[in-house]
């Protein structure tokens, strides 16, 4: 699909070995959790995964899409603490704050930072925000149940999908699209962003959790309206107010006298 479409170029993806089951196991006995089944089966296929494509402008590629699962290897602790930093140097728990609004009605629980959550990065997002396999309950013990959420570069979440396989599937339709993640919080792709999409969005993104209507992606401007040459309305000219009968006579008069001296000056000129 991305090979035909207009303008692509150097679409590029990176075959990877499967994982070994005992890397996985030595990776859940190190985070003390499980990963969850879709995930395992994922990894048990390819060790992650990477595609890229460019676009070309003025003859010259540009990297545009990324599609990446970071490997096993690469699946780390986010907020995790490191033996390197300074005793009293702030971390990302301290972004904790009690007040913070849990989840009511239709918004999940977000994840914390402290170890009421474990959060591990699946998709850096090429600096724009972090894609994380969040475990949502790890006090007193981590519970199976695992989502999908988006952390932005401003330290906001914002809820993706429950599932890999759900997200997976996202992940594929946007095409890696630059910022795609931010198509499902409150402020939306950038303007840089929305045009790419009106380029290269899939018909398929129609989902409710989308912030914006499907139709505003899509570019309703009509060249053939926009240089078609518009019919000027014509400016009706006011006529002069009526005039009394006399009054008319009168001006007529003076006019007629007028012209008659002008032609007598000219004639004896």
């Amino acid at each position: 699909l991305l090979e035909t479409s207009p303008g692509v170029a150097e679409v590029t993806f990176v075959e990877k070995e499967p994982a070994e089951r005992h890397t996985i196991v030595s990776w859940e006995q190190k985070n003390s959790c499980v990963l969850p089944e879709d995930l395992k089966n994922f990894y048990l296929m390819t060790d992650g995964f990477q595609m890229t494509w460019s676009v070309k402008t003025d003859d010259t590629p540009m990297p545009l899409g990324s599609m990446v699962i970071n490997p096993v290897s690469k699946l780390c602790r986010l907020g995790g603490s490191s033996m390197y930093t300074l005793p009293n140097a702030p971390t990302l728990a301290d972004l904790e704050d009690d007040t913070d609004e849990e989840g009511n009605g239709d918004k999940p629980e977000k994840p914390h930072f402290d170890s009421r959550s474990l959060i591990f990065e699946l998709d850096p997002c090429n600096g724009n925000g972090k894609v994380c396999l969040v475990y949502k309950h790890a006090e007193p013990v981590v519970s199976p149940d695992t989502e999908i959420w988006f952390l932005d570069r401003a330290l906001y979440w914002h809820f993706l999908t429950k599932t890999f396989t759900a997200y997976y599937r996202l992940l594929i339709t946007h095409l890696g699209l630059p910022q795609w993640q931010y198509a499902f919080t409150s402020y939306g792709v950038s303007p840089q962003a929305k045009q790419w999409f009106n380029m290269y969005k899939p018909i398929t993104i129609n989902t409710a959790l989308l912030s914006e209507e499907a139709d505003s992606f899509v570019n309703k401007l009509d060249p053939n309206k926009v240089f078609k040459s518009k019919n000027k309305t014509p400016v009706l000219k006011k006529k002069p107010p009526s005039q009394p009968a006399g009054s008319q006579k009168s001006h007529t008069s003076m006019t007629s006298a007028k012209t008659s001296s002008l032609a007598g000056n000219s004639s004896r000129k």
